[in-house]
């Protein structure tokens, strides 16, 4: 039989590979932090099957964890179709915020901890992670399952109403349909801030759309799509008029996003997204801003 840290060492190589991490520290997390902890006691449900609206479900044979460390979807609330995230999926998105031992991160979206926890492990004891979860119930155990972690403090709060405070990374792990004023603000520079934004055609369902990347230089924002992405919203980070805009969007047409421009503006053809919190711009940022 195979002990668990080896089944956890094989599992972090496996998602080194899929998601092309370049972070050691990031490859190192998944192979220490312990995924049972943060689901429950198994037997699991494993996503076999999933689109939109629809999840199927398949029960694990029995309640060993080995069978988690596998890059696979399980069930956190089946009956809502919420999972912990995909990991080689999650582990791309993580490597994309370059995050360094002693950094401050955010979580926006923690669900029970998981991923926070990696997190930790990354910026290490040095550093600080705060969690913002809106649902009281995943906010509660995310809270226990983290206890270990004195460098972890969870919040039951909306993230896109949260008073973060500076942050050398933000992960919104929820779709948004614009960056909140809120978040960009609490950037220093070459801080980065790491969101799904997303179309959806129910205000609580899944949305699709990009992952941004924005990235504080200087006093502007470079921007950039680093992959697809489906997921549930960040309800208070939400604008039914947006929605519908990005609902026109081909997929194609998410490339061209190259800034963020964060002042008061008029609309024009360089705007990708104009919104009331500044636009998703098509324009490279200047070099005299970076």
């Amino acid at each position: 039989m195979i002990d668990l840290m080896t089944r956890r060492r094989a599992y972090a190589e496996e998602l080194r590979t899929l998601g092309h991490l370049r972070s050691e520290a990031l490859v190192e997390a998944f192979a220490r932090v312990p995924r049972e902890h943060f689901l429950g006691p198994g037997p699991w449900q494993i996503v076999v099957r999933a689109a939109v609206d629809h999840v199927e479900y398949q029960s694990t044979e029995d309640a060993d964890p080995g069978r988690l460390y596998r890059n696979v979807l399980v069930a956190i609330d089946a009956a809502r179709m919420l999972n912990n995230g995909q990991p080689a999926g999650l582990a791309s998105w993580i490597d994309a915020l370059d995050l360094k031992t002693g950094e401050t991160a955010v979580h926006i979206g923690c669900g029970t901890g998981y991923y926070t926890a990696i997190l930790a492990e990354i910026v290490g004891s040095t550093g600080r992670v705060v969690a913002v979860e809106v649902d009281s119930e995943l906010a509660d155990r995310a809270r226990t399952n983290l206890a270990y972690l004195s460098h972890v403090e969870v919040h039951s709060r909306d993230g896109a109403d949260f008073n973060i405070g500076a942050a050398d990374a933000i992960f919104v792990n929820a779709g948004a349909t614009h960056p909140r004023s809120a978040w960009l603000d609490s950037l220093p520079s070459a801080g980065r801030l790491l969101l799904p934004i997303t179309t959806a055609k129910n205000a609580d369902g899944i949305g699709v759309g990009g992952m941004l990347l924005i990235t504080r230089r200087g006093a502007g924002f470079a921007a950039k799509v680093v992959s697809p992405v489906a997921i549930f919203p960040c309800l208070g980070a939400r604008d039914p008029d947006l929605n519908e805009q990005l609902a026109g969007k081909s997929r194609a047409a998410w490339l061209a996003i190259r800034s963020v421009r964060h002042d008061a503006h008029d609309r024009c053809d360089t705007c990708w997204l104009h919104t009331p919190e500044g636009c998703l711009s098509s324009v490279p940022l200047v070099a005299d801003a970076a």
